[in-house]
Order: structure tokens, then sequence, then C-alpha cells
């Protein structure tokens, strides 16, 4: 039984994407990079294709992190700070769980990532639920950003 890792989005299944890695054996972080060349205007957001799709165990998830010297050499951020794909996006029927990631161009000029730029890193995590919860009823995941609804 599979317990967590990545694979390549069947969109990109000839595209030469590299699966994530930790690059020191303290790393808590897998590198993650950009599926295709990309230019981030400036203060504007974008969302950067990685090509790759997640699984884990059900109470865990994913946590992205833009990588700090990426961050600081060009001013870009994470547009809601730390990305977080839950397991149930893994393979969901709208986009079989694309990892995209949104980022925000701090600077006043355009910054352009290649394709293989190590962009970002994730962290898989546990999480705890709350005393008599319930999933029954709960909605099955149709997509990716805002499917679980705005409110």
């Amino acid at each position: 039984m599979k317990k967590r890792g990545f694979e390549i989005v069947s969109a990109y299944a000839q595209a030469s994407i590299s699966l994530p890695v930790r690059k020191t054996a303290a790393s808590a972080g897998y590198d993650i990079q950009a599926a295709e060349d990309r230019c981030l205007e400036p203060h504007r957001v974008s969302l950067i294709a990685t090509g790759l799709k997640a699984y884990m165990q059900p109470d865990e998830y994913l946590a992205l992190h833009v990588r700090s010297g990426f961050s600081v050499r060009h001013a870009v951020s994470c547009i809601n700070s730390q990305g977080i794909i839950d397991a149930d996006y893994y393979n969901n029927p709208d986009n079989e769980g694309h990892i995209m990631i949104p980022l925000i161009n701090h600077g006043e000029q355009p910054v352009y990532i290649a394709k293989g730029t190590r962009i970002a890193q994730g962290i898989f995590c546990k999480y705890l639920t709350a005393d008599n919860e319930s999933s029954a009823g709960a909605a099955v995941r149709m997509g990716g950003f805002g499917s679980t609804g705005e409110n």
C-alpha cells in the first residue's frame, strides 16, 4: 500500500517532469519545480504548473511553501502564504489533483521562471480533528481552487 508521495499528472506525462526530492537527509521539504517556463508580472498573481499530484493518508496534507532563496532573491511569495493540498485533492475528477502554486511578484520587474526551477517545497503533515466530528454526508471533492465553496 502506498503511504505518501508524488506522481506526474497525465497531461505532463511526456514533459520530462522530475519528481520532488529532499536535498539533504534532514530536509523537511521536497523541492518542487516549475513544469514550464513562466513570467511573473509585477504585482500580479500567477498560477505555476508543477505537473505533479500528491497522494497521502486521509489524516495528512501537503504544506506548500515558496523556497526561501527564491522568495528573497525575487521578492516572490505564495499569495495565500502557505498552500494546503488535502488528501482528497489527489485524482479529483476536475484536474486529477494537479498541484498549481499561486505566486505573487511583489517587485517592480518581471521575474522569469524557467522550467525546472525549484520554486517551492512540499512538507507532508498530520492534522487532528475536533471531538464528535462526523464526516457522514460530507461533500466529495470535485476540483481545485475554491472547490469547497467561497464561504
